[in-house]
């Protein structure tokens, strides 16, 4: 990079930070800091549900899957998240707007103190707060990886950089900063992709070459099903992004919730279902033509994006891209600290300290913006050690540890929410939680030899049986609990009643 590509990086950071600068007038209370105080416009919403999405490790461990098998990379990645997110936009997405609006939390696990019991409760927000440590902690060495490549600043000082602006603007305007930067962040991929696109299609010669790709390349890699990423694996994948995407794991969760009504929640996620069918194609078809430009030199062939770009685009312009990069991983970080900052800081800080339950709303706000940097600071830390022999490398954590793991913590929050499993009660919640847990330690680590969808399926596949055989076998459905499930299925106005001592 050229002092006009700093040039470039630089004024991205900065305004990013503005825009956090920003937001910090709208925020006046702990609902603004995590939910927008759902006054959220439904394509902000849509959008940010979208950027949140991403990461860079689109543009390594992706770029590697598509480098070495071809179309595959989308239709194992963004084509089952797209469908999953549209599942959502019926399933879940008014349901939990109806969750903030109707219960009058800003946390989505707020609820499952009510919905279960405070138990429950904290064993899904301790063992989803250090899943999502491990997780972004992956993102951070992926964007530090990719400037490692371009700057030559190493990896620790790469983390350093992409962690402290991010601390910035997130943790001084809330969801606000969030929602706000991932719109200015879709502006700037948007470009960056049009750039990248452009120049792979002038070096192949031409808009022509988008229907001539495939003949060029191996025959399997025009193949929607490659190497070990089979049918199987498809629908796990599915099924596990469709937890994932739609508040398994807090951050989207919080788009949701966000917007002002139900039916604007379903809008902003069907809209994210459109973008993620459609612009991942887009950012694909360089890496598929990478294998025809560049040779990678990794193994994993992670390192072929940038490769390509450091060769076809020009200084000032690679600036622009290289901030594309960051625009990612950025936005998916942000919103993992405010989801964490606001599960700590509404659900476990209130059960592990009497005091923090008469908190006022600055002492809140306080404790909510000091736990969004130690979340951050934590994360970073991982990212240290995420090519060590216990982690190995970024892939593996992206798909093993999140996969693997996202169903046990997700399903008692999602499915908890739908009247068919109002059966299913603290028994069944904490049962398939740890059950799954265990599931995929021995898939991954006591079995030799489980294939990739095997170990990516069966977790989540015993926590969903579980769940529901054994509210099933053992109903706890209780007035209480069937007045609550009543109340966020519905869109009649209801009364929100307090919950009950222990939580936030």
């Amino acid at each position: 990079m050229t002092a006009l590509d700093w040039l470039v990086l630089g004024a991205y950071f900065v305004v990013m930070v503005a825009i956090g600068v920003y937001s910090h007038s709208r925020i006046g209370n702990i609902s603004d800091f995590f939910t927008a105080g759902g006054r959220m416009p439904w394509w902000l919403a849509g959008i940010s549900h979208h950027m949140s999405g991403y990461s860079a490790v689109m543009f390594t461990g992706y770029a590697g899957l598509a480098y070495l098998y071809g179309a595959t990379s989308y239709f194992t990645w963004a084509f089952p998240i797209a469908v999953g997110i549209a599942i959502g936009s019926v399933l879940f997405a008014p349901r939990l707007n109806r969750i903030r609006a109707k219960l009058r939390v800003s946390s989505p696990l707020e609820f499952l103190a009510r919905r279960y019991n405070v138990p429950t409760q904290q064993a899904l927000a301790w063992s989803g707060g250090l899943l999502k440590i491990v997780d972004v902690g992956a993102k951070w060495a992926a964007i530090a990886t990719l400037l490692s490549t371009f700057t030559g600043l190493s990896l620790n000082q790469g983390i350093l950089l992409t962690g402290l602006v991010t601390a910035v603007y997130c943790t001084v305007g809330g969801l606000w900063a969030d929602a706000l930067t991932d719109f200015g962040q879709f502006v700037i991929q948007l470009l960056a992709g049009v750039v990248m696109l452009a120049a792979v299609l002038g070096k192949l010669g031409g808009i022509g070459a988008i229907g001539g790709l495939w003949d060029r390349l191996p025959p399997e890699h025009a193949h929607p099903l490659n190497g070990p990423y089979t049918l199987t694996f498809l629908l796990a994948f599915l099924f596990i992004k469709t937890f994932e995407y739609n508040g398994g794991m807090w951050n989207q969760a919080q788009r949701y919730m966000a917007a002002p009504t139900p039916a604007q929640a379903a809008r902003g996620a069907r809209l994210s279902a459109a973008l993620w069918a459609v612009w991942p194609l887009l950012l694909f078809f360089p890496m598929w033509a990478a294998p025809l430009l560049v040779h990678a030199v990794k193994p994993d062939a992670s390192d072929s994006y940038a490769l390509l770009t450091t060769q076809l685009i020009p200084h000032g312009l690679l600036g622009l891209v290289v901030a594309g990069f960051f625009s990612h991983t950025m936005a998916m970080a942000s919103s993992d600290a405010n989801a964490i900052a606001s599960v700590f800081t509404r659900d476990v800080i209130p059960v592990l300290s009497s005091r923090a339950r008469a908190w006022d709303t600055r002492a809140s706000l306080v404790a909510a913006r000091v736990t969004t940097v130690a979340f951050i600071a934590l994360s970073m830390s991982v990212a240290t050690q995420v090519n060590s022999p216990a982690l190995k490398d970024i892939i593996t954590v992206v798909i093993k540890w999140v996969a693997g793991l996202i169903g046990p913590i997700s399903i008692p929050l999602l499915l908890g929410m739908l009247p068919a499993f109002r059966r299913s009660g603290p028994t069944a919640a904490l049962t398939s939680w740890a059950a799954g847990l265990f599931v995929f330690w021995l898939t991954n680590y006591g079995i030799s030899g489980v294939s990739t969808a095997v170990a990516t399926a069966a977790p989540v596949a015993t926590s969903l049986v579980l769940f529901t055989i054994i509210g099933f076998l053992r109903p706890e459905n209780t007035p209480d609990r069937e007045e609550l499930i009543s109340t966020i299925n519905t869109d009649e106005d209801s009364a929100a009643r307090p919950l009950p001592a222990g939580t936030a």
